[in-house]
């Protein structure tokens, strides 16, 4: 039998989870990131980043430090799952997206899904490997 550790990430660095769930499980050299909305952390109230500019990057800002409390960064992502309240949106999500993530780009699915909670533009979920050592398909680390 193997026996499989499971982690919880919680950091204080990104907003807190407002339901049954957590911010990331670790398990088996992987990080998977629950949805993240463009919150704002801190107080604990519910607070949106201002336009959708602002939306994308906070939701990717949210993303990447929980990554980081899981010993992971964007540089190890696997996949990432965007949602879009309106497909209008998307070639904007995709600029600023492409500024974020750099090359090579990782796995991903955009999902136009009509409203999103408190009323955001965008959410965005993740899946990484932890760990120190990976490699790319052509070799480099």
């Amino acid at each position: 039998m193997v026996s499989v550790l499971i982690e919880h990430i919680v950091t204080a660095k990104a907003p807190l989870p407002r339901g049954h769930y957590v911010q990331a499980t670790k398990a088996n050299g992987f990080v998977f990131v629950s949805g993240q909305l463009p919150v704002l952390d801190g107080n604990g109230d519910v607070v949106l980043a201002e336009g959708l500019d602002a939306q994308v990057r906070q939701a990717l800002s949210n993303v990447r430090e929980i990554l980081v409390a899981a010993g992971s960064d964007i540089r190890k992502l696997l996949s990432v799952q965007i949602y879009v309240s309106d497909i209008e949106n998307w070639p904007r999500v995709n600029e600023i997206y492409r500024e974020w993530i750099g090359d090579p780009a990782p796995a991903r699915t955009v999902v136009p899904c009509g409203p999103l909670h408190y009323g955001a533009q965008v959410e965005i979920s993740a899946i990484a490997l932890c760990g120190d050592v990976y490699k790319t398909r052509d070799g480099g680390a």
